[in-house]
């Protein structure tokens, strides 16, 4: 569906939209990722399209625990530290050893964690257990093979009974062949790759990270490490958005500030288009004299799209019953209709803006059904009432306390103040017929943590 098409296009720029239809529109045009087969570590904080089946039970054979002997239950039946089992040494068993010895009667194997349980032993008694072979009392630990050969050979006395399968690992304790590993739909962290590395898997079939490319604009801004001179400001939204995008599982490319320049900011958007699944600009969408972003999105893309999707027709700027956030664009671009969300220019705005608007987006190309961040219940504490306007939605910075369900808000409404959207763990939610929130009153809480 073609951007602004969810609804009557002709009202966009003169109707106010609610929050939720304009996430709605964004959310019907965007279409996950086409799935591709990835290395298992190229893959990580992917999502996987595909249930994963084990083809070999974990682990694939009965295995030691500890470092010790392999023995037979029977043989060390009644062993105290007065009165040990005598067994006869007949090797070791290492761990990655391909044939080992059978233990018979009377007879015990050394053993490494890890190392197969050799045929004919039941059990294996941990190495503290015995004197490890050299008959001088109990044994600290397991000397190497190297330096005590003789301790694969020879007697070992044993202090302690065992029971069958006393420190024994069945194969199959973990997973077992034919049981569903992973689910389709799972984001692969360390323990998913563990996980498919352990079964066998090199590669993978996922829904890559979308590419998102951040940039903002204004002529006054500068690079942060540059000397301000008068009328200058630091661009502190191109590196907030840039962490959040990767914070939703984007692989996300910061472009530095852009002048107010129409041509410079149009060329610049496209040259980024080869890299991106989203673009995401920040500044220049509001209703004054140098918003070049409408004027440069005017003129983007494909010329032979009939839709106009490429060329201008489906980028559409909108005034939303929000606060902060209230101009917000949004379309598509460039030949592969590129979508594009334009947010507003002031710090707090871009980024309340990219939370509800832009996280839901990288999660959707990525092919999660879970869009949004958690949202909760809690009291508010507050010295005095809140106010908000009728009709808008206004989101305010807080801090949540999950053990005594409150939120605390931080800072004022003004959509500049850093400082306090940096102390903020969670955004308080005041519906649009709401003017006043007294303390002591339930809220919504979005959590950004």
């Amino acid at each position: 569906m073609p951007p602004g098409h969810g609804h009557d296009a002709s009202h966009g720029t003169g109707r106010l939209w609610s929050v939720d239809e304009h996430l709605d529109d964004i959310l019907t045009t965007v279409r996950p990722l086409e799935p591709i087969v990835l290395q298992l570590l190229d893959a990580q904080g992917c999502v996987l399209v595909e249930d994963i089946t084990v083809p070999v039970s974990l682990p694939p054979f009965d295995n030691s625990s500890m470092d010790g002997y392999a023995v037979r239950v029977a043989d060390v039946a009644g062993a105290s530290e007065e009165f040990p089992a005598v067994l006869t040494v007949i090797g070791d068993v290492a761990a990655g050893q391909g044939e080992q010895p059978t233990v018979g009667a009377g007879e015990a194997a050394r053993i490494m964690t890890g190392a197969p349980l050799p045929p004919g032993a039941e059990a294996v008694v941990p190495v503290e257990w015995t004197d490890g072979g050299l008959g001088a009392g109990t044994a600290a630990g397991m000397r190497a093979h190297s330096t005590a050969p003789e301790g694969a050979s020879g007697e070992v006395r044993v202090y302690r009974p065992a029971q069958a399968r006393a420190h024994v690992r069945a194969q199959g304790s973990d997973v077992r062949a034919g049981d569903r590993a992973l689910a389709a739909g799972t984001i692969l962290g360390p323990p998913q790759i563990a996980l498919l590395a352990a079964i066998g898997r090199g590669t993978v079939k996922v829904r890559p990270r979308p590419r998102v490319v951040v940039l903002s604009t204004g002529s006054e801004l500068i690079q942060p490490g540059e000397e301000l001179a008068p009328g200058q400001i630091y661009d502190s939204n191109s590196f907030a958005l840039t962490a959040a995008a990767r914070d939703a599982g984007a692989i996300a490319y910061r472009v530095g500030a852009v002048t107010d320049d129409v041509d410079i900011l149009r060329s610049t958007i496209e040259d980024q288009l080869i890299r991106a699944d989203l673009v995401v600009t920040t500044g220049g969408v509001s209703v004054g004299a140098y918003d070049v972003v409408k004027e440069a999105l005017d003129s983007i893309g494909d010329p032979d799209d009939a839709e106009g999707l490429g060329a201008g027709g489906g980028v559409e700027f909108r005034k939303l019953a929000m606060q902060p956030g209230k101009p917000q664009g949004f379309g598509a671009i460039g030949p592969d209709h590129t979508p594009l969300l334009a947010l507003p220019g002031n710090p707090v705005s871009s980024y309340v803006s990219f939370e509800i608007f832009v996280r839901p987006v990288v999660r959707a190309l990525m092919g999660l059904t879970d869009l949004h961040r958690t949202t909760a219940r809690a009291q508010l504490t507050a010295d005095r009432a809140l106010t908000s306007p009728p009709g808008r939605r206004q989101f305010l910075r807080g801090r949540y306390d999950a053990g005594a369900g409150t939120v605390t808000p931080v800072g004022g409404a003004g959509s500049h103040l850093v400082a306090a959207l940096a102390q903020a763990d969670a955004l308080i939610v005041v519906p649009e017929a709401t003017t006043s929130v007294e303390p002591g009153t339930e809220v919504d809480v979005v959590l950004l943590g």
